[in-house]
């Protein structure tokens, strides 16, 4: 089969490594898609302009860093799908804390690198805890 020794540390440094690279690619495919909606928004405005409609009845550029405004979004419509966002990343990452403990118990049975699985495990349940604290009083996340 293969060589639980080896394959730990390799896993071990492959998460952060993974997480990392990861990391920096979503914030650069967001930052080239924040300034290409930008680049949109200046070319309406200019068009507009051309065509004689007064600039001030135009809407504002969308140079706000929350993107919830830039989709339009009110705020509690914009609590609610943090919370959701939250809520979404909380069950995910608590399953794969479960996941990689199980993984490992199974693999490696005299040891105790179940307890790898507790990281993401607690990064998850952090998560839902911050769903429910940020997730708007008074009505349900439907």
């Amino acid at each position: 089969m293969f060589d639980s020794e080896s394959f730990v540390p390799f896993l071990v440094f492959s998460i952060p490594i993974i997480a990392i690279v990861g990391g920096i690619t979503v914030a650069v495919v967001k930052a080239i898609g924040r300034q290409r909606l930008v680049e949109l928004a200046q070319q309406e405005r200019i068009a507009a302009i051309q065509r004689g409609v007064d600039p001030s009845k135009l809407p504002p550029l969308p140079m706000d860093d929350d993107d919830m405004s830039v989709l339009g979004l009110s705020g509690p419509e914009r609590d609610r799908r943090r919370a959701q966002g939250l809520l979404i990343g909380g069950i995910v990452t608590l399953s794969v804390g479960i996941g990689v403990g199980v993984f490992l118990s199974l693999v490696e049975r005299s040891e105790n690198v179940w307890a790898v699985g507790i990281i993401p495990g607690a990064v998850g349940v952090a998560l839902l805890l911050s769903a429910w604290i940020v997730s708007p009083k008074g009505g349900s996340m439907q």
